[in-house]
């Protein structure tokens, strides 16, 4: 039995020095340290030994099994240090190498156009005010010349929250009555901000878009100082160059009202794709303030008038940077939104 553990101790050890992974060490302890393994089948034999040789033999099994285990130890702790010194091999960071910039935010276009037009106007002397997105019949209709009754309703496809005083307000407008309920003139403002409109999408339309509501109310102000402002602001968007065109359209709350085109600023107003071929594109709308609008803030409009226009930014950015397509602002695809800073 002695020589049979002798033997085994030998040839463990010399198939251990074997083993290059831990993978094979594992199958080396099964092999020999196993339930089933070398060592525990001769330690079977031992009850068939005389009485008298078992405590010795029983000494020297013991003894070879610690002396395998200890082996088998050693051997492992080895296999790891070398396993985790190839991964810190394979991780290692040079450190004198230069950093890798963080990824950085940047603004949404729409909120790049915003700023750009609220920092025009504030040049002009205008205030940048917000007002809310739930907003009441009466400021968005009532107080702007627009009654229950009144036909032109049916140019807002209005999302109700609590009909029918309580809605998603479908322009910026209202803020044109709260603003000048709570002064008196001179009132300059421009209003950014959100608007909801029960609307089908398509590249132009949006059911969920941004607009930039404007007003300016004083003594002795005219279309002149309407179509003066507009044009300088066209400039400072779409270049020297660029020129302005007025007509006359309708909107409740103003008279008289006029949409404002631009020059193409593509092909300089000879015609193309982007003009339709007419050389001109139209960018908002816009007008003097109507009377009976000032007397339902209180103002009198014999003393007092005033303009105001409406733009969207969405629009403005479409020109400005040739995007084909108003889902591209909030599809959230990084690929669109990446390329503006």
């Amino acid at each position: 039995m002695r020589e049979k553990l002798a033997e085994l101790h030998s040839r463990a050890l010399a198939e251990l020095e074997q083993a290059s992974d831990l993978e094979a060490l594992e199958d080396w302890r099964v092999k020999f340290l196993g339930g089933r393994g070398a060592l525990r089948e001769l330690q079977r034999g031992l009850g068939g030994l005389p009485p008298a040789e078992r405590p010795a033999v029983g000494q020297a099994f013991n003894e070879t099994k610690n002396a395998l285990e200890a082996a088998f130890a050693e051997r492992q702790a080895a296999l790891e240090a070398t396993v985790l010194e190839r991964e810190l091999v394979a991780q290692r960071v040079d450190v004198t190498l230069p950093g890798r910039p963080p990824s950085v935010g940047r603004l949404h276009p729409t909120t790049l156009i915003i700023k750009q037009i609220a920092d025009f106007f504030v040049s002009m002397g205008f205030r940048v005010v917000e007002g809310p997105e739930v907003e009441r019949d009466l400021y968005n209709f009532e107080m702007l010349n627009i009654p229950q009754d009144h036909p032109a309703r049916d140019m807002w496809d209005t999302i109700y929250v609590n009909p029918p005083e309580v809605l998603l307000r479908t322009h910026t407008s209202p803020m044109q009555a709260r603003v000048m309920e709570a002064q008196q003139p001179p009132v300059r403002v421009v209003v950014p901000g959100r608007c909801y409109r029960y609307e089908a999408q398509d590249a132009t339309h949006e059911w969920m878009f941004y607009q930039i509501e404007g007003l300016a109310v004083d003594e002795g102000l005219t279309m002149a100082d309407l179509k003066g402002t507009l044009s300088a602001f066209a400039r400072r968007m779409f270049g020297p160059d660029v020129r302005t065109r007025f007509r006359c359209d309708y909107f409740p709350f103003v008279e008289p009202g006029v949409d404002m085109s631009i020059s193409c600023h593509v092909c300089g107003g000879v015609g193309c794709r982007v003009c339709k071929g007419v050389g001109w594109i139209e960018i908002l709308g816009a007008g003097m303030v109507h009377p009976r609008v000032l007397e339902m803030v209180g103002y009198d409009p014999e003393r007092y008038s005033g303009w105001a226009f409406g733009m969207g930014p969405e629009r403005i950015a479409m020109l400005k940077y040739s995007i084909p397509d108003i889902r591209y602002f909030y599809g959230n695809d990084f690929r669109f939104l990446e390329q503006f800073q």
